[in-house]
């Protein structure tokens, strides 16, 4: 069974996968996927992560237009719901 999605966890999940991913610097909600060096197969890894955890899918059409961490954190709440 998925975890429970709350705003700390998931945040938590994220922040862990991306610095695994290695990610430049320190990653926080208001980090831009730019500032992290993080490009679009690095969010697919994301993705993944956030799926198997939570059981929340996301697509690479929902998070095109996502620039900051805190915006995945977000949708990935909204979407546990």
């Amino acid at each position: 069974m998925p975890a429970q999605a709350t705003a700390e966890s998931v945040e938590q999940v994220i922040f862990d996968g991306l610095s695994e991913l290695g990610a430049e610097g320190e990653v926080k909600r208001e980090s831009t996927f730019e500032q992290l060096d993080v490009d679009s197969l690095d969010l697919v890894e994301v993705a993944q992560i956030v799926e198997d955890e939570f059981g929340v899918e996301l697509q690479g059409e929902d998070v095109k237009d996502l620039r900051t961490v805190g915006e995945v954190i977000d949708l990935v709440v909204a979407r546990s719901q």
